[in-house]
């Protein structure tokens, strides 16, 4: 869809990659870095500098890790979930993925020799079913993946919820892998307050747990790949293994800006917030200006909306009308759901744009109202 918002001068908001510089202090010190010719190889598991100002920052929300024997730095945390998933299944296994879902996890489960198996969130709030949840959970579960808050429906997992997902994991003696890319964008509300909180806190979760995380999404530098896996030594020197043979190593000079990003003060992580629900609010608003159903995300920087109301066959029709005709570029929602007629009617926008962005995206959205 990026290729095409391009080839027809549309508005990207499809893929998830901001259009506004990252913050200037992260810049120079990759800057800095650089000049100072860090510029060979780190060690494989991660520059020291990083592991421990990562390992400050988990102390400070409240978890207690060893950055010497609990931390892999990998290429972005796509790289994370694959050394993982590799690290940890054996062919024959199961993973339990919810669904609609970030497009990486079913390819990683196959890849690794496992078989995914599905569970739905169901709109408008993409409640769990806990039955269909308990039901997916066997004798051959592995690992279960967890995101949240959830690409692509903004989800921000309960903590009863996140309770009860821990209790089957120790029941099966199943490992959740929980991609917290998104941790620091939740548009909390005084009528239902929301937090982030990681599998890893629960009781019983320490050592059966893999957190997966990075710099992309925060610091808005996707293009940096710098990701992180943080998990019991055991696990950990498993990840460490697959990690070095898939990459050897993420990039020097930036593992040392990560560290002075993990720095930040509490006002960056205020300031982003409030800067995403800006926009949150700025793009919902012109999506229902233009008819469609529009689920209001929780967290992340995506709107899952339906478009049953246009009359379009499927969402693929409906997303090359509204990239080559209308000018805004989106993901179908098939993309997201192991079978796509459950995502036909349903599409994805991305807002980590630019308020101007967004405003162009919604003026040419109002096309639709006048029939195109």
């Amino acid at each position: 869809m990026t290729r095409k918002a391009l080839e027809h001068g549309a508005v990207n908001l499809s893929q998830g990659f901001p259009d506004f510089p990252a913050p200037d202090e992260i810049k120079q010190a990759a800057v800095k870095a650089i000049n100072a010719d860090v510029n060979q190889y780190a060690i494989t598991w991660g520059a020291r500098s990083i592991r421990h100002a990562l390992a400050a920052k988990l102390e400070r929300d409240g978890v207690r890790i060893d950055p010497e024997r609990e931390v892999t730095v990998t290429c972005g945390a796509t790289e994370a979930m694959i050394s993982t998933m590799l690290a940890l299944i054996n062919p024959g296994d199961e993973v339990v993925i919810f669904e609609p879902f970030y497009e990486n996890y079913g390819p990683d489960a196959i890849l690794s020799g496992a078989t995914p198996r599905f569970v739905s969130l169901r709109p408008p709030d993409w409640r769990i079913d806990m039955k269909e949840l308990e039901a997916a959970f066997n004798s051959h579960t592995k690992v279960i993946i967890l995101n949240t808050p959830n690409n692509p429906t903004g989800k921000v997992f309960s903590d009863d919820e996140l309770t009860r997902i821990a209790a089957l994991c120790i029941k099966h003696n199943v490992v959740a892998v929980t991609d917290e890319i998104y941790e620091h964008i939740i548009y909390d509300q005084p009528e239902r307050p929301l937090r982030h909180r990681s599998m890893i806190t629960l009781p019983g979760m320490r050592d059966r747990t893999v957190v997966i995380n990075g710099m992309s999404k925060t610091y808005s530098v996707t293009g940096w790949r710098v990701g992180w896996t943080v998990a019991a030594e055991d696990i950990t020197a498993a990840i460490r293994k697959v990690h070095d043979f898939l990459t050897v190593g993420a990039a020097a000079p930036l593992q040392e800006a990560g560290a002075v990003a993990l720095d930040l003060h509490a006002d960056y992580y205020h300031g982003l917030c409030a800067s995403y629900r800006e926009r949150r609010d700025l793009l919902c608003g012109a999506l229902e200006d233009a008819g469609f159903g529009v689920f209001v995300p929780d967290g992340a920087y995506y709107v899952m909306t339906d478009i049953s109301s246009f009359g379009y066959v499927d969402d693929l029709a409906f997303s090359d009308y509204l990239v080559e005709e209308i000018g805004v570029a989106v993901v179908p929602g098939s993309s997201f759901y192991s079978e796509s007629a459950r995502g036909a009617q349903q599409v994805r926008f991305a807002f980590c744009k630019r308020n101007e962005t967004l405003r162009e995206a919604g003026l040419r959205l109002q096309r639709l109202r006048a029939g195109g």
